[in-house]
């Protein structure tokens, strides 16, 4: 498939899929005359880097891993396999992403502390806005539904 097809599939701008090729996450073929060709398992791994992206990981990062993925949530990569400095760069992220959960609960601990010193004690116990529709819950990680259309 060709790199517009790539993209309608993925949902994933042109621009940016030829972005993971310069970063060397992604491998397409290329035809004759130039064009960038793609396998049906592409689809997949595009998805896999946005979803890695998404969770806050480099490219850096991605480029080390990515070839031992392969279905979402799954790693095949022996331990014996994993180099020192792969490890070394996986920690050094797990506590990059932890100091940025740390920072967003200290955020979210103050914001609601201002309110309860400032509001009605009946206003600032009531619950929050609902969060935009298709966001995760930044504490647990797991999607927030959408609430129902009004009618």
């Amino acid at each position: 498939m060709k790199i517009g097809e790539l993209s309608r599939r993925t949902g994933v701008p042109t621009r940016m899929l030829r972005y993971y090729e310069e970063q060397d996450l992604l491998h397409p073929e290329r035809a004759d005359n130039g064009y960038r060709s793609y396998d049906e398992p592409a689809v997949h791994r595009v998805q896999q880097i946005r979803g890695l992206l998404d969770s806050g990981l480099t490219t850096e990062i991605i480029r080390r891993i990515l070839p031992f993925l392969g279905k979402p949530d799954e790693i095949h990569l022996h331990p014996e396999c994993l180099t020192p400095e792969t490890a070394a760069l996986l920690r050094g992220e797990a506590a990059r992403i932890q100091q940025r959960i740390d920072c967003l609960a200290r955020n979210r601990d103050a914001i609601l502390a201002y309110l309860a010193a400032v509001l009605p004690a009946s206003e600032a116990s009531s619950p929050a806005p609902a969060p935009t529709p298709g966001r995760s819950d930044a504490t647990s990680g797991e999607p927030v539904p959408a609430e129902a259309p009004p009618t």
